[in-house]
């Protein structure tokens, strides 16, 4: 079974205008009348919240060239990740964003929120590198975004084998500084995506490479892995390496043996993965409406 401890209570990320501020004005005068005192429950509740993570992902299918141009507008997409923070997302791991998009969306949760974004890049057969344009005026280049509402420090690129020729993807990691928790997003290669070697697979390589960049325990790692989970019924369960379900946890996993987890994409399959060696707290798959991936939210616990 699922752990289902989500929805949170949802948190105070965004401006909410003459309303918002009206009732907190209310409030206000209702608490100035009421004696300060602080109780043991009360400060281990504030504690707790202090020490509670959660990571969302989610592919949000922002390349309109890429079969994603009847998927939702901009506003849309973006209206849909303040949902993801409006059910408690600290931090947002986004893949097929365009910068544009991306920062438009840190612009709407406001000033607190931080972005780190990698370009996608493509190789053509001549050697020639380059990053990927989103498709329409001004929207920017493409790649994988990492959002956040606390500072992040070493933020890096992680090296993993790519495709010779074609569209190479790639793993983006910070370290939320406040809780000490690194955070990996990653967005896996998919089989025949090598335009000059289409037999050779990637993905157990660039897998490696995640699993060698991050924590045994203080991590959550994830992204869109374009991989079912393990399983008798996978021809391509040997791309996993076993440190993934074995030093560390899926969000969806219920025990140490399982290796299920509910579908994340509109096909019925589940190609969205959040791993993390802390405590978990929750889990929840959110549907958006404006993508052909579901999104992943992941409760830990950083104490």
């Amino acid at each position: 079974m699922p752990l289902v401890a989500f929805p949170l209570p949802p948190r105070l990320r965004r401006r909410r205008g003459l309303l918002a501020v009206a009732s907190v004005l209310a409030l206000s005068a209702v608490l100035a009348a009421l004696p300060l005192v602080r109780t043991a429950v009360g400060d281990a509740r504030l504690h707790a919240a202090d020490r509670t993570l959660t990571v969302a992902t989610w592919n949000m299918c922002g390349v309109r060239q890429w079969g994603c141009e009847d998927t939702g507008s901009a506003a849309a997409k973006r209206r849909a990740v303040e949902r993801l923070v409006d059910d408690g997302a600290d931090v947002v791991l986004l893949q097929e964003a365009c910068a544009t998009h991306a920062e438009s969306v840190r612009r709407a949760l406001g000033g607190s929120w931080r972005l780190s974004f990698r370009p996608y890049t493509w190789r053509d057969s001549a050697g020639r590198t380059g990053t990927v344009r989103c498709e329409g005026r001004g929207q920017g280049t493409a790649g994988l975004a990492l959002l956040s509402a606390r500072p992040l420090s070493s933020v890096r690129s992680v090296p993993s084998l790519q495709p010779e020729v074609g569209l190479r993807r790639g793993i983006l990691c910070a370290t939320v500084a406040a809780v000490g928790v690194r955070v990996c997003n990653a967005h896996l290669s998919v089989p025949g995506g090598d335009r000059a070697h289409p037999g050779r697979e990637y993905r157990d390589d660039q897998l490696e490479a995640l699993i060698a960049a991050v924590p045994q325990r203080r991590t959550v790692f994830g992204g869109d892995f374009n991989v079912n989970p393990p399983g008798p019924r996978n021809p391509s369960s040997w791309v996993w390496p076993s440190a993934a379900y074995r030093a560390y946890r899926e969000c969806d996993q219920a025990s140490a043996t399982d290796r299920s987890g509910r579908p994340t994409h509109a096909s019925g399959h589940k190609l969205d993965y959040l791993f993390t060696g802390l405590p978990r707290s929750g889990c929840a798959v959110r549907e958006t409406g404006v993508s052909d991936h579901r999104a992943l939210l992941i409760g830990v616990d950083t104490g």
